[in-house]
């Protein structure tokens, strides 16, 4: 008979794992180097048994810690479990074998105790340039090889011994040695911390207490959100979208079907009928970013900490009722060797539709259309020393409202949770200064009961020549509103020049725009959908969005029907009670 752990025992345990990942994320992001890592936190950590299931996970990135496993078992395939040796460190990052995509390089170490593997310590963070094609990031690329290093499972520490012919590799393969050698170190002492962390866990409370220990934590953690599952009727729902194009062919939108099926407490996401997979990179590996935004969206509507009393472990029990379909050969199951580096809008999309079609039946944690996409921008040049510089930057956009409150304006939506750049920081170390970071001001959010939230719009000046790639989409499908609520507004990006007088309008998704001194690339996202009917949206907040400059006094009145009148109060505006009371009631009736 297998041992049941007690409550506390176990309560105690699960405390210890979480708090070792949080050490481990910890570590990772303050001896980092890269501002991708050291400040906007791209990363994630955790521990895991022998059969790459999640133990517990640091409260960073959700894409990278639900991608570990299939790192894990990617590497699999050139390091099975018998091969591992104390002391070993293996360097893994290839998109068709579990990976996220390229640039998220995994650093994993094995766990012994008493001379037994017993399970891992992993992490991933996004690196700042790995050799690709253009600097940072790529888009309009032929196919994976472009995409620059990819490391498929390579021992860089062999019981203990560094390859330091790998590592001279990778050194070489990169515009940014200083960087990227710096990362990987802050990653190998994070994976280092982890081993050291388990192998006190299971020191302390012994073999076989701290495995029944995780077994009953995943049990537990599945239990929960089974039963959130159940609470969903039984059926098929289904939403669709599309992407504004490939990066390459311009003007060709690319469909995106979601339909999510409830069988009493499980869900199966399939993305049949979504776009064939294209020619440049903008497609997305299966196994480390479909399956993970899949599961993201559902422990994100069913197990969000701030709504349950209950302790809910961060572990590998909510991926388990959840099935993942999506065609060979689509965008999100692409086939080798098509590249798949660009993928984030798409899996945010994802996310969006699986809420826009469960709103129906949980509309009380249901959102209106959220800017779901991501303006990555790698900015990049080559100083007077004959060093490359390169800069990588995640811009914020804005979330729908949602069923109590407004979505929140400038923020990081859905899945990415990173944080966004000091400016002191650009300025003090790249050639280029920021010139605007505020509210979108030339787009207003979705009107609702709960209005969408606003965008940002973020200007940088490149203050010698350089180059930019961006990735990003929705500047065509804009958000949409829900049970009444109006869309939001799409994205847009800019780039103009005061001396030459020059302002171009770009696509969401270039490639190796050469950039010249002066050059400004403003980004604008985009603004949340509404939830529910403007008309019934409390006068007051109306007011105080038309004082904060969100919207207009027209917009007040063309979209809530509340009518502003001229106030001495020092504001300049108050609400005309009566008058909006009277509009409100013909509109309704019209």
């Amino acid at each position: 008979m297998t041992m049941q752990i007690d409550p506390i025992t176990l309560q105690v345990i699960g405390g210890a794992l979480h708090s070792i990942a949080e050490q481990m994320g910890n570590v990772l992001y303050r001896m980092s180097y890269s501002s991708i890592i050291r400040e906007s936190q791209d990363l994630g950590a955790g521990l895991f048994d022998r059969d790459y299931n999640t133990l517990c996970e640091s409260d960073s990135t959700p894409m990278h810690i639900g991608s570990l496993p299939g790192y894990l078992r990617g590497i699999e395939k050139t390091v099975p479990l018998d091969a591992w040796r104390p002391g070993d460190c293996v360097i893994h990052n290839h998109p068709y074998f579990g990976a996220s995509h390229s640039p998220d390089i995994a650093i994993v170490m094995p766990v012994f105790h008493n001379g037994e593997l017993v399970g891992f310590s992993a992490n991933t963070a996004h690196h700042v340039d790995i050799g690709a094609a253009t600097p940072g990031l790529v888009i309009d690329i032929p196919d994976m090889y472009a995409e620059g290093m990819l490391l498929n499972g390579l021992k860089l520490y062999e019981e203990g011994r560094r390859n330091e012919w790998l590592w001279k590799y990778i050194r070489d393969n990169t515009r940014v040695p200083s960087l990227v050698m710096g990362d990987l170190e802050a990653q190998i002492a994070s994976a280092e911390l982890g081993v050291q962390r388990f192998q006190e866990l299971f020191e302390t409370w012994g073999h076989d207490t701290v495995i029944q220990a995780t077994r009953q934590l995943m049990d537990y953690t599945e239990t929960m959100i089974r039963r959130e599952i159940a609470m969903i009727p039984d059926g098929e729902y289904t939403a669709e979208g599309f992407l504004d194009d490939d990066g390459r062919t311009r003007g060709v939108h690319l469909p995106i079907k979601v339909t999510v099926r409830i069988v009493g407490d499980s869900a199966e996401v399939d993305l049949s009928g979504s776009s064939p997979q294209v020619p440049t990179a903008f497609n997305v590996p299966f196994e480390g970013s479909t399956k993970v935004a899949c599961f993201f969206a559902f422990r994100a509507l069913l197990l969000d900490t701030y709504t349950h009393q209950e302790y809910i472990p961060q572990n590998e029990g909510s991926f388990r009722p959840i099935k993942v379909t999506a065609p060979h050969g689509c965008i999100f199951n692409p086939i080798a060797p098509v590249a798949a580096e660009a993928r984030f809008s798409q899996i945010q999309r994802v996310v969006d539709l699986i809420i826009k079609a469960l709103a129906p039946v949980i509309p009380q944690k249901a959102t209106a259309g959220n800017g779901a996409t991501l303006s990555f921008a790698a900015y990049s040049g080559v100083r007077d020393s004959g060093d490359y510089w390169v800069f990588l930057e995640v811009n914020e956009a804005a979330m729908g409202g949602r069923p109590l409150s407004d979505g929140p304006d400038t923020i990081e939506e859905l899945m990415r949770n990173t944080r966004n750049n000091p400016l002191e920081d650009l300025g003090m170390h790249l050639p280029l200064i920021c010139d605007r970071y505020e509210i979108r001001d030339d787009a207003r959010p979705g009107a609702g009961k709960f209005r969408g939230g606003a965008g940002v719009v973020k200007s940088q000046r490149y203050l010698g020549s350089g180059y930019m790639t961006h990735e990003a989409d929705r500047h065509d499908d804009v958000p949409w509103g829900v049970f009444g609520g109006k869309p939001g507004a799409g994205g847009r990006v800019v780039v103009s020049n005061d001396r030459t007088g020059k302002m171009l309008e770009q696509p969401a998704k270039f490639s190796g725009l050469r950039t010249e001194a002066g050059d400004v690339i403003s980004y604008y996202s985009p603004c949340g959908g509404g939830y529910g009917d403007p008309l019934e949206r409390d006068p007051a907040k109306v007011l105080g969005d038309v004082l904060d400059e969100i919207i207009s006094a027209q917009d007040a009145r063309a979209d809530y029907g509340v009518v502003l009148a001229e106030a001495n109060d020092g504001y300049g505006w108050s609400v005309d009670t009566v008058a909006t009371q009277q509009l409100r009631e013909r509109m309704k009736a019209a």
